[in-house]
């Protein structure tokens, strides 16, 4: 406290401290730190400073057992901190940790893990995090402010193009003791940024050769986490078993979360192939997103008889949107008026009534079913003031929320959007020469290859290839295995591909690695559509530099409108349910987190009752 008192006299201005432990002995200060004990983007944490368990985890939750994972795909590394390779995501939380921990009730607040505490100013010009003295590598060393340094550089130099581009931002980062990091974020203009090092990756000093860092590899990663890799077989499964000297079990943020002994994570190269493993019970659960095979694909004995339990939960996020992406990197997607035309094309109506059951709804935009969405909303004065130095870009009916996705009459021949769609296509310089559409200028037929690789993907980019052909296009589609379709999507090596992008309440510096014009070029970034956008670049900074709510929502509103002006992808539907089907021996919280469903809270039925820490 001595230390924050010095603070408070040398800088001279107010500052935040987010105590992450409760602080006793200085009245004001105290009931300063006591309230704010964790950093939300916005506002103030949900949870007080003497939490003893978050709301969707049960505390009681008894531990033991093994909980399966059924994943469609391959692996070639452990390590998901670098572009090269196809990494076990689990690795992250489950094996690294980061300083503070997400809670999933709250839009974007976080809690302490490695951290004990961290402390900003008003204007987030600096981050201070205080080590917690009992944090343990799995081989038994301590976490050290000289780790997270290490980290920051590695991952700042040779990780991923996010945390090149986000942790490039600090200007200067210094350890004043062993137990103490500080980053310099002067000049950054980054109110997340914050945020964003304190969900960091902290990766050991001492056990990472720098020099084949960014190379795949199968050896097992040292990390600070609950669990440890013990069995790899490359490509097909991977075990983690709880770490029986994990320092943080007994923390607030870990109680009820992490309840099995061991975690097996199996692959599977085929989607039908995965279906049937679930339905032998060779997994414990899985997430269905095909309408059809939740609806009508569950009629099997373990489901019949109670043994498999469907649940549907209703997360609180913007709904989950599938997309077909224009790769705009492709000289025949470069035109607007192309994709334009194309949208129009797509017979939301009939695909939805034939094959979804009429399950799903649809929007424009990238933050469907929230507060944060553009789509049939008008802009408010702050919404126009962003982007008046960009009004040529944005339609009047995109500004004033009447623009509407097109409707067709759902019998798979509408004339009047197939009549709009040529006449864009013509302004674009393509006609028709008898059935083949045409460019004019070279007579080359316009023909794309969508890629596909599950079988809805492919069922409905049949459908969208009859709807194409109605004006003369004849699209391909190509059917590729997992492996294959990461590959190239990560690559940019596709003409168009379906794709979702998963959003949060608290947007942020990801959107510039989803759609922000130095990520276009840069593989292993999710701007697949190749997006290069001043306006997009401009609103994506306006909604970092916000400091109150009320300015955050307008600039997120206004990248969505952005985003829609420039006809990047169709929007295919909107999912507002999570679809989970688990074996009964697994057992879940009543409570379903503001994010949605957590694996990591759930525990094995039949165990003995937990006794947790008080």
């Amino acid at each position: 406290m001595f230390m924050f008192q010095r603070l408070l006299e040398g800088f001279g201005v107010r500052l935040c401290v987010v105590a992450l432990a409760v602080v006793t002995g200085l009245s004001a200060g105290a009931a300063r730190a006591e309230e704010a004990h964790a950093i939300a983007m916005h506002g103030k944490p949900a949870m007080p400073a003497d939490f003893t368990h978050m709301p969707y985890a049960n505390p009681d939750a008894p531990k033991g057992g093994r909980l399966t994972w059924g994943i469609l795909g391959t692996f070639d590394s452990l390590n998901p901190f670098i572009v090269r390779g196809l990494a076990v995501q689990q690795m992250r939380s489950y094996v690294v940790e980061s300083l503070l921990a997400r809670g999933n009730d709250e839009p974007f607040t976080l809690y302490g893990l490695l951290a004990r505490t961290v402390e900003t100013d008003d204007e987030r010009s600096f981050v201070t995090f205080r080590l917690d003295p009992r944090a343990r590598f799995s081989d038994g060393k301590p976490v050290l402010a000289e780790d997270v340094l290490f980290s920051w550089q590695l991952l700042r130099d040779h990780g991923r193009p996010n945390h090149r581009q986000y942790y490039a931002k600090v200007a200067k980062a210094t350890a004043p003791d062993p137990l103490t990091v500080r980053f310099d974020l002067t000049g950054a203009n980054d109110r997340e940024l914050p945020l964003i090092l304190g969900l960091m990756p902290v990766l050991p000093k001492h056990a990472i050769d720098v020099a084949a860092f960014e190379e795949t590899t199968l050896t097992a990663p040292v990390g600070s986490g609950p669990y440890r890799v013990t069995a790899v077989k490359p490509g097909a499964s991977v075990t983690l078993t709880r770490n029986p000297d994990y320092w943080g079990r007994d923390l607030a943020i870990n109680r009820g979360i992490y309840n099995f002994d061991e975690i097996r994570l199996d692959y599977f190269r085929e989607a039908n192939g995965q279906f049937e493993a679930f339905k032998r019970g060779l997994y414990d659960f899985r997430i269905e997103h095909e309408p059809l095979r939740w609806h009508d694909g569950y009629d099997f004995p373990a489901a019949r008889s109670g043994d498999v339990i469907r649940d549907t939960a209703k997360p609180g996020l913007p709904q989950p949107s599938e997309f077909l992406v224009f790769n705009t990197r492709r000289p025949i997607f470069a035109d607007i008026r192309v994709r334009q035309a194309l949208t129009l094309l797509f017979d939301f109506e009939l695909v939805n009534r034939n094959y979804f059951f009429g399950l799903y709804s649809r929007a424009a935009g990238y933050f469907a079913g929230s507060d944060l969405s553009a789509y049939g909303r008008p802009a408010d004065a702050r919404e126009r003031e962003l982007l008046k130095p960009f009004a040529a870009r944005i339609p009047p009916d995109i500004m004033d929320g009447s623009y509407r996705l097109p409707v067709t009459d759902g019998s798979g021949r509408d004339r009047t959007t197939l009549r709009a769609a040529l006449k864009l296509l013509s302004e674009a310089g393509y006609d028709l020469d008898g059935t083949v559409l045409r460019n004019r200028a070279t007579k080359a037929p316009f023909t794309f290859e969508i890629m596909v690789t599950t079988r809805d993907q492919e069922r409905i980019a049949l459908a969208f290839q009859r709807d194409l052909k109605r004006a003369g296009i004849e699209p391909t589609v190509r059917s590729v295995d997992p492996v294959q379709f990461d590959q190239r999507r990560l690559a940019y090596e596709f003409d168009m591909i379906q794709n979702r992008w998963d959003q949060s309440l608290s947007p942020g510096n990801e959107q510039y690695f989803y759609w922000g014009s130095a990520a276009a070029d840069n593989p292993g970034t999710r701007n697949y559509m190749g997006a290069r956008d001043p306006a997009v670049d401009a609103m994506i900074a306006a909604l970092l530099e916000a400091r109150e709510h009320t300015d955050f929502v307008p600039a997120v509103r206004a990248l969505d409108r952005a985003l829609i002006a420039g006809f990047y992808t169709i929007p295919l539907f909107n999912i507002s349910e999570q679809w989970i089907a688990r074996w009964n021996r697994i057992e879940r919280p009543k409570a379903t987190s503001l994010s949605g469903y957590l694996p990591e809270t759930w525990w094995a039925k039949g165990q003995p009752q937990a006794h947790q820490a008080k």
